[in-house]
């Protein structure tokens, strides 16, 4: 049974998802930078401008969680699962990952974040 309020702990899991998602959009970055598409310039645009919507997002991530005493960190991982433990005014939890899920949740994220800027439009 955990401690930690649900609110609470989906923000402790947007600290771990956000970078993970940023790290797939500088890889995508940088493909689409040396591919040969014709017209880069729109999909440069869409991937920098979603890469600074989840960086000011994850910016209040972090903020909210060294204010509220809160902390995730990575203490083991293998080929199916992720181990964080999550700090949380002071308890200590662990909360092991399944790395598909993972993956399934960044590619949600990425799409989540596409598609708001489509709509924005």
């Amino acid at each position: 049974m955990t401690r930690i309020p649900e609110n609470d702990r989906d923000i402790m899991e947007k600290a771990i998802y956000l970078p993970m998602v940023l790290i797939v959009l500088n890889r995508d970055l940088a493909v689409v930078e040396n591919s040969p598409f014709k017209l880069k310039k729109p999909y440069l645009n869409l991937i920098e401008e979603t890469m600074k919507e989840i960086q000011r997002e994850l910016a209040e991530v972090k903020q909210y969680m060294q204010k509220n005493k809160m902390k995730v960190v990575e203490i083991k991982r293998d080929d199916a699962f992720t181990m964080y433990m999550f700090i949380y005014k002071g308890y200590e939890e662990n909360h092991n990952y399944f790395n598909p899920r993972i993956r399934n949740k960044v590619q949600e994220l990425l799409e989540t974040y596409f598609s708001k800027r489509h709509l924005s439009r």
